[in-house]
């Protein structure tokens, strides 16, 4: 059974190949952080009760705040070659 925490994270993955992945915030929970969830979905803000299913992934506030911090730094690092790139291009 899942248990999460106010500040955890429901990552709902599509039944396709290349679908949509799902991503919401939960602002709270049952007894003893079981489901059902209350969440705040990233996509439109809206916030709605859900038992998740087996497509669900929880993810710790830590384990998202990792993630954050690594996606991040990878865009600044690309961002870093793309500047250095365009100053070595001559005008």
């Amino acid at each position: 059974m899942m248990q999460a925490h106010q500040g955890d994270w429901l990552v709902v993955h599509s039944h396709t190949d290349g679908g949509h992945v799902r991503k919401a915030e939960i602002i709270g929970t049952g007894d003893d952080g079981a489901p059902p969830y209350t969440v705040r979905w990233t996509e439109d803000d809206r916030e709605s009760v859900m038992f998740p299913g087996p497509d669900a992934e929880l993810v710790t506030a830590a384990e998202q705040a990792e993630h954050d911090r690594a996606v991040s730094d990878q865009i600044d690092r690309m961002q870093s070659a793309i500047e250095v790139r365009s100053e070595a291009t001559p005008s």
